[in-house]
């Protein structure tokens, strides 16, 4: 009997039976599927860098991209804050208080546009007026702002002497001495002796007793001034009546009025801005007037001067910017001495900072008639 021996299989023999086919056909097959999978799968990692790292394209495209258009209720937008007025009047001061709805105008006080006699159709900010043409005046009233002077008593003829004056002396006060003190002792060497004071009415430091009467004013030595009124000359009744100031103004010609009923009035709404503009140049206006007084030199009829300066927070005139004059040097002279005389004119408040900063460029126009 023989026996054959085989020789044990190698070990990279059994790996390729245990995965791989004998066949080579077989085997190729395999083996390209797999690598085909691992190119696959090690693309599908790298995809992402290589995108990243690679060069940025150029391509734009050719068309628009697509606009969407989205309107949000009125309860979640933000309303926008409505902006303060913006130009300078001058209101009535005998029109009644009434804030207008809707205007770019403010003043030192609230008003609603109003006329003595209405136009229908009319629908302007400000009343109808006769002034003059190519002329920007925001008065819509004029008047003064010295203070009546009150007109003396008439002189009484020559043949009548006037009532006098009769001075009448005022009542006597009773008048008694300083109470003393008078000893009382009893019979009774025991007891206790006093002394008892007694105290008249109107104790006064005087050695006698002066006769008069008990109740009277507590002046003494006064008299009173009892003049004696004349029925044929009554003196003027004082009136009660509160005179508005208002300055002196020229009008511009509006002919286009409104139709509110009432007396002539402007829309205008109040601010702290407008309070302090109006007695700004209510100052100035007196102390123009002062100046043009004093100096007895009056320009020429119709002539006018233009005057821009800074006005800062402090109330105070920064500078002169520059001066526009169809007038005599001492009426220029006059005007800019009208505004810088009186300076400062009183501190901005904080909401007058924060709406007009920390100065103003401001024009005042003089005119002389």
């Amino acid at each position: 009997m023989s026996t054959i021996l085989t020789p044990p299989p190698k070990p990279a023999d059994q790996r390729r039976r245990r995965g791989l086919s004998t066949d080579p056909d077989t085997r190729s097959v395999q083996i390209g599927a797999i690598g085909t999978i691992l190119i696959h799968l090690l693309f599908f990692l790298l995809a992402p860098l290589v995108m990243r790292l690679g060069p940025k394209s150029e391509f734009r495209p050719t068309e628009s991209p697509p606009q969407f258009s989205v309107e949000l209720a009125p309860e979640s937008m933000e309303q926008p804050t409505p902006l303060p007025p913006n130009k300078f009047v001058e209101t009535n001061p005998d029109a009644p208080e009434n804030e207008p709805d809707k205007t770019t105008n403010f003043a030192a006080r609230n008003q609603q546009v109003a006329q003595e006699k209405p136009q229908p159709d009319a629908k302007s900010d400000r009343p109808e007026l006769e002034g003059k043409k190519e002329l920007d005046s925001s008065p819509i009233v004029s008047g003064s702002l010295s203070k009546p002077v009150e007109q003396p008593p008439p002189e009484p003829p020559a043949n009548e002497t006037p009532p006098q004056e009769q001075a009448v002396a005022a009542p006597k006060l009773e008048q008694n001495p300083l109470a003393g003190f008078e000893k009382t002792e009893g019979e009774d060497k025991l007891t206790y002796g006093s002394n008892i004071a007694k105290f008249a009415e109107n104790p006064q430091a005087v050695p006698d007793k002066v006769e008069g009467q008990k109740n009277v004013p507590l002046i003494q030595g006064a008299t009173a001034n009892q003049p004696q009124i004349d029925p044929q000359r009554p003196r003027p009744r004082p009136s009660i009546v509160k005179q508005q100031q208002v300055r002196p103004a020229i009008f511009a010609e509006n002919k286009f009025g409104t139709a509110n009923i009432g007396p002539i009035a402007i829309d205008a709404k109040w601010s702290n801005y407008g309070a302090y503009l109006q007695r700004l140049i209510e100052t100035v206006q007196l102390q123009w007037e002062r100046i043009l007084a004093d100096s007895k030199v009056y320009p020429t009829s119709g002539s006018t001067v233009e005057v821009k300066f800074v006005l800062n927070s402090e109330g105070a005139v920064a500078r002169v910017v520059s001066v526009e004059s169809t007038a005599s040097d001492s009426g220029s002279r006059a005007c800019m001495s009208a505004i810088t005389e009186r300076s400062p004119y009183g501190k901005w408040t904080d909401d007058m900072i924060a709406v007009l900063g920390e100065q103003q460029e401001m024009t005042f126009k003089f005119f002389y008639q």
